[in-house]
């Protein structure tokens, strides 16, 4: 099993920045690729940025382009999502997740293990 441990969660203003980090332990860390998600009350799961294991290449949903960046530290077993301009629509909890060799990383499908997720507010 591969556990995984959010934090950085908390309540914002809008315009306002956040950093979560995840933290892996139990099994190799560098072999998966990672993703954040997050869940709002009443919506579906949906990736908001993921990352491959080497971190050479990211994916970021449209609503994330530009205000979130998603990066990892193999040597830490981490990986984080910084974001900045948060708006309220933000508001969500929002897990990490972990998948092997992803083909499709904006599918919620494809992650196979996953924290237990923070939860992020951002007030108007």
């Amino acid at each position: 099993q591969l556990q995984l441990v959010e934090s950085g969660g908390g309540l914002v203003q809008a315009g306002g920045s956040l950093r979560l980090s995840c933290a892996a332990s139990g099994r190799t860390f560098s072999a998966y690729d990672m993703g954040w998600l997050r869940q709002a009350p009443g919506k579906e799961r949906e990736v908001v940025a993921a990352i491959t294991w080497s971190g050479s290449s990211t994916y970021y949903a449209d609503s994330a382009k530009g205000r979130f960046t998603i990066s990892r530290d193999n040597a830490k077993n981490t990986v984080y999502l910084q974001m900045s301009s948060l708006k309220p629509e933000d508001t969500a909890v929002y897990y990490c997740a972990a998948a092997r060799f992803s083909q499709r990383p904006w599918s919620a499908g494809e992650y196979n293990f996953w924290g237990q997720g923070t939860q992020v507010t951002v007030s108007s």
